[in-house]
This record gives structure tokens, sequence and C-alpha cells, in this order.
């Protein structure tokens, strides 16, 4: 239940367009009005994922912050990590307005923006600006326009390799024409076997070897998540992010704005997400990192995506309802559900409901 204060935030800012609103909360984290948020440490939720060690297990999605306006201010409202991005190597517009749409009775999110973001070397300059040294990962895609979108992501591994402190291979917009299509097995293998070659040779130039993700739809037949998974393990991914929004309508209250096209995302994404999570984690096993995302609202949900088989969660829809706030009462929530499980760790109630979530029909 929404307390009175946010209530009353969320009225104001739902007064503008989800588009300015969102510059509206941007602009608020740059000037400093949200207050950075008091977490005390708590080493049952610090774990080392891909090699990283993440003080929780709580991330900002890419989407949120496309152009590196603000990570290190994410990081302060009790994020463990955030990512930046999507982010393409030449600036674009994105998709004509209105392109962000709330379901305010499903508290869920359709967007249709299309890689709107300024670009490589606009995001490139504030990264290298920063000198907090937090977990930022960076999210790359590839022009609309592009002749060669496998070379778009290759590009962005060689452009942020000294800033990034992980990559995410962002596939699964449905809003580019044809990018989904990535996800098929031959050009999967194309993709990978590029982007990570890039990645290797800048390793052994740098002496750092940055983990590289990919992020996949939760739209995807049974073949469809085979070929992902058995081409992920072939090549040597180092993760996962399942899931990115979804095209599906289903059970939604708000049939006007259900009509909108766009990617679905929020709490009507949940069970589908977790579902697809806990289905890719039956399919490469249990070493392969995972990060959950969709439809993460509470501590409960969070660390349900963990019994699911997630290692780390992220969110973003979500915080458009909950506030800034959200972050930090996952993080404290998190530490009380373990108390109550009696659980030494985090990583102790991972797949615990692996199962169950396979098995869900959604």
């Amino acid at each position: 239940m929404i307390d009175p204060f946010k209530r009353l935030a969320r009225k104001g800012l739902f007064l503008f367009d989800p588009e300015t609103a969102h510059g509206m909360s941007i602009a608020a984290l740059k000037s400093g009005l949200v207050p950075a948020c008091q977490l005390k440490p708590d080493p049952r939720l610090r774990q080392t994922v891909a090699g990283l060690t993440f003080d929780n297990p709580l991330g900002m999605a890419a989407g949120y912050d496309k152009n590196a306006e603000v990570p290190e201010a994410l990081l302060k409202l009790g994020f463990g990590f955030t990512e930046i991005g999507t982010v393409t190597p030449k600036p674009q517009s994105g998709n004509p307005r209105p392109r962000i749409f709330r379901l305010v009775e499903d508290e869920g999110v359709i967007n249709r923006l299309g890689f709107n973001n300024e670009g490589h070397d606009a995001a490139f300059g504030r990264l290298a600006a920063l000198t907090g040294g937090g977990m930022i990962g960076v999210n790359i895609g590839a022009n609309k326009d592009s002749e060669d979108r496998v070379a778009d992501y290759v590009a962005g591994i060689r452009r942020f390799y000294s800033v990034a402190r992980y990559f995410t291979a962002n596939i699964s917009s449905p809003n580019t024409p044809g990018l989904r299509d990535l996800q098929g097995r031959e050009s999967l293998a194309v993709l990978l076997s590029s982007v990570l070659a890039a990645r290797d040779e800048m390793a052994a130039t740098t002496g750092r070897k940055i983990p590289v993700f990919l992020k996949i739809a939760p739209d995807l037949t049974e073949e469809g998540m085979d070929d992902i998974a058995a081409e992920a393990l072939s090549h040597a991914l180092d993760g996962l992010i399942v899931s990115n929004t979804t095209l599906s309508r289903d059970g939604l209250k708000d049939q006007r704005q259900a009509k909108e096209a766009g990617g679905l995302s929020g709490v009507p994404l949940f069970e589908k997400s977790t579902a697809v999570l806990a289905r890719m984690r039956k399919r490469v096993g249990p070493d392969l990192p995972i990060i959950g995302v969709g439809g993460v609202s509470s501590a409960e949900t969070a660390l349900e995506k963990i019994r699911a088989g997630a290692d780390l969660v992220q969110l973003y829809s979500c915080m458009v309802y909950e506030g800034p706030g959200l972050a930090g009462d996952i993080v404290r929530g998190l530490s009380k559900l373990l108390d109550r499980e009696k659980a030494g760790s985090i990583r102790d109630l991972r797949d615990t409901r692996l199962d169950y979530w396979a098995a869900r029909k959604v």
C-alpha cells in the first residue's frame, strides 16, 4: 500500500506526461533534491557474480539513465549497481511522441521509445568524468538505420571498455524493427562471436576482462530459449539478463492504454519474466550468472526472482509508482526476509522455487 506522501508525490508527477515526468526526475537527481539513502551494510547481501562484487543484489535497469547523466546519484538511492543506456554509436531521436504510457490500474508502463539517446561520445564523456568507482554497467545497442548492427555492438565494447564495469548487449527491445531477429540462433552466434572477440582483444590490451551479459525477451518460444541457452554456453558468455519488455497484453485492466504499441513493463511483467528466468536457469545450469528483471516492486518480489534462479535483480518501471525510496525499501526488506528465513547469505535462497516457476504457465 502506497503511503500518503508517496501518493501525493505521485499525483503531482502524474499531472505531467510520462516523458516529461521522467525528465523531471533526472533533473531532481542531478540537483541533489532527492536525498541519499542511508543503508546499514549487510554482508549477507554481498556476493560475487561474474567476477564482480556487489554490495547488494538490487540494480537499476537500463532505460532510466539512457545518457549516463545520474549513475552515481542512483547508486546513492541504495542500488547495488546501475546500468546506463541503451546507448548507440550515433545519437538518435527515437520514435515519435507520445511514446510512453502509464497503465495506472495495472501499475505497468508501455514504451516505444526506440533507443532514443545522445550516442556513444556523450555517454562516454560523462562516465569518464566520474571519480566514485561505482558499479556501473553499460547497455549497448544498434542504431535503427545501421547497415551493420553487429559492428555497432562491437563499437560499444571498444568505446566504453575503459569505463564500464560490465556490458549488456541489448538485442531484445521490441521498438527497433528487426532487432529481436538477433536472438535467432545463427544471428546470435555471429553477434556473440564478434562481441566477445572484441572484449577479449581489449582484455589482452588492458589486462582487465570485463563481463558481457545478453539481455533477452520474455516472448521467446521453448525452441528460442533452447537456442539462446546453447549459444550462451558454447560462447562462454558471462551471463544473461531476463528479461526485456513484453509484447503480450494478457490480463490488463487498462484496455484503452493496452492498445498502444510498444513493450510492456512493470507489475504485469512479473510472472511472465520470472517463469522465463526459471526456464533459462534450467537450461543453462547453476553456474551461469542471471540477472532477473521485470515487475520487481518489493523485497518479496525481488527475493522471488532469486528463488526462481536469479543471482541479481533489477527494476525500473515500478519506481514510477513507488518513488525513489523503493531501492532502499527493498534492500532493507531483503535483510528482514533473510532474518525470517534464518539465511546466512542471500545466495542460499537462490533456486529454492526454481521448479515452481519453471513449470508456471504464463
